[in-house]
């Protein structure tokens, strides 16, 4: 199956630079989405360019990428992103052998390599308030939310997963068109588990695949700060979530 990638960049124009050639020879077409002016320097010659005239939300950069590639997997790669070699195929292939596999998402290893938990279980509203609030001083989520991460289960084969960090993520262009895209009304945040809510809700499975490694920075700005912009961003997508998705407010 023919593979697009997307890679979308806001203001993250040194890492694009150190992405891109590790990125290309692993995928079939390559679209690189410069969200803001100087986002993205120069490109390889065979590396789409698109240069948006205002600045868009994370999703709706996605589906703009999603309508202007082809290929039957679209992958989405964030700028911090670092795929080994032969990660993408490694997802790719286990995808043909699942056709219900609509998300399948790498092993995630921090720049040092150590383990980055990337498989989740969808969140609760009292799991989120603890992390997101100074609660997470009396309840340390890494501690008291093991479940919520799934930090007691590393598997070394394909495993269910409810959602996967958004990271690193190799979709079925069937799903995408089914789903209608990406939800482009999350600002930044939520976005990756609406996604894998949606697709989950009409039969899609998301599978991690530990076979394919990826090495990603994630900056985690909302696990080291209560109030910022991104903490707002976050409360927001939360509501939008449960907005949507109301019986989310009664999982514990």
């Amino acid at each position: 199956m023919r593979i697009s990638a997307i890679v979308v960049s806001h203001g993250h124009a040194a890492e694009v630079a150190a992405l891109l050639p590790v990125l290309r020879p692993q995928v079939d077409e390559l679209l690189a989405v410069a969200n803001l002016p100087g986002s993205v320097g120069e490109v390889p010659e065979d590396v789409r360019l698109l240069q948006n005239p205002r600045p868009l939300s994370f999703a709706a950069n996605i589906n703009q990428g999603i309508a202007e590639t082809t290929g039957e997997l679209v992958l989405v790669a964030n700028p911090d992103a670092i795929p080994e070699a032969g990660a993408v195929a490694a997802l790719a292939a286990f995808m043909a052998e699942t056709p219900r596999c609509g998300i399948a998402g790498p092993q995630l290893l921090w720049p040092d390599g150590t383990w980055q938990p990337s498989r989740r279980r969808f969140p609760t509203v009292t799991g989120t308030i603890v992390r997101r609030t100074p609660l997470r001083r009396l309840f340390p989520p890494l501690e008291r939310q093991r479940a919520h991460y799934n930090l007691d289960e590393r598997p070394t084969e394909p495993a269910r997963a409810d959602w996967l960090l958004g990271a690193f993520l190799l979709m079925r262009r069937t799903m995408l068109d089914e789903l209608g895209g990406w939800d482009a009304g999350y600002r930044h945040y939520v976005e990756d588990i609406d996604l894998g809510y949606r697709a989950a809700r009409v039969g899609w499975e998301s599978w991690y695949v530990p076979a394919a490694v990826v090495r990603h920075e994630y900056a985690a700005v909302i696990d080291r700060k209560f109030l910022s912009r991104h903490t707002l961003w976050h409360a927001r997508g939360m509501l939008r979530f449960v907005r949507k998705h109301p019986e989310r407010l009664v999982a514990f």
